[in-house]
């Protein structure tokens, strides 16, 4: 009967460990992508700030969990050795210890933040000895417009990028203030009209990543995402070669007609740009509504697989 009862407390101590563990396990395995799954330089340093804060906190709040159900536990009713003081006032020992921690934490973590955000300033181009890829971003309602001004082609809603080599972002929004992320590239920065930014980012590994817009931007938000694809040069060149094929323009009138249609767009190229036509979304505070209800031209869809 004895052998029985333990086993039985065997198995469900066995219950209870999987039952705490279980969601644990499972938010880790859903960890496949996002910024706990870093695929290029920038993110995998922004990744390490995330837990050198992280365990930097914790060092806080391990200690302060665990002696308060340490006092808890000692200064229970049925402990007469716990010396109660009723008298005690000030401590020099306990003061020190107070103030020192939190003081030394928050210097630890100044100078974290003080020197990540020198050495992962978006404007700071990646060290490499590639030659940088350049891609113009425009974001619109509720789209994503890339621009590759040294290859003459151009896309909506999908980006590539060859693996190993820096990229270098010019940014700008064609309608209201939006925000760039792809969160394992990482450095999510915003865009506004009439203004441009810069971002450096480079893609380590070859694979499929997902960007987004982290700002609210109205109606089709939610449907406001692209896709990136990094490969090696080779699979870089064929992309390019299939964007050239399409036998679609963007020319400023082009640019018009597309920022003028609020409305989510499919994944689609343009064969052909003007070489301005990046400084016209610049200049042109808001899309020519006049231009909304002239039909766009089709743009050749993407068939290949990167």
């Amino acid at each position: 009967m004895m052998v029985g009862c333990f086993e039985t407390r065997r198995a469900l101590r066995r219950v209870a460990r999987a039952a705490v563990l279980a969601p644990i396990v499972g938010a880790l395995a859903a960890c496949s992508e996002g910024v706990l799954a870093p695929a290029g330089p920038i993110a995998t340093a922004e990744n390490q700030i995330l837990f050198e804060t992280f365990a930097a906190m914790m060092l806080v709040v391990v200690p302060v969990i665990l002696m308060i159900l340490g006092f808890a536990w000692w200064f229970r009713a049925s402990n007469r050795r716990a010396r109660y003081l009723p008298d005690w006032s000030y401590s020099g020992k306990v003061e020190f210890s107070i103030w020192i921690v939190p003081l030394l934490l928050i210097v630890f973590l100044a100078t974290l933040a003080w020197s990540g955000s020198h050495d992962l300033d978006p404007y700071r181009p990646l060290k490499s000895d590639q030659r940088p890829v350049r891609i113009d971003v425009v974001s619109l309602d509720w789209k994503w417009l890339f621009v590759y001004p040294d290859y003459g082609v151009a896309s909506v809603n999908e980006m590539a990028l060859p693996t190993g080599t820096p990229v270098e972002l010019r940014l700008t929004s064609g309608t209201v203030m939006n925000s760039f992320f792809i969160p394992q590239l990482g450095s999510q920065i915003y865009t506004m009209a009439g203004m441009q930014t810069r971002l450096a980012l480079q893609a380590d590994r070859p694979g499929t990543y997902r960007g987004l817009s982290a700002q609210f931007s109205g109606d089709g938000f939610s449907d406001m995402h692209f896709t990136v694809r990094a490969g090696d040069e080779a699979s870089f060149g064929r992309w390019i070669a299939q964007a050239k094929a399409s036998p679609a323009r963007l020319d400023a009138a082009a640019y018009d007609r597309l920022a003028g249609r609020h409305a989510v767009a499919p994944p689609s190229v343009y064969g052909r740009i003007d070489p301005g036509v990046f400084q016209h979304a610049v200049t042109v505070a808001t899309p020519l509504q006049a231009s909304a209800a002239a039909p766009a031209p089709k743009p050749l869809a993407m068939q290949g697989t990167f």
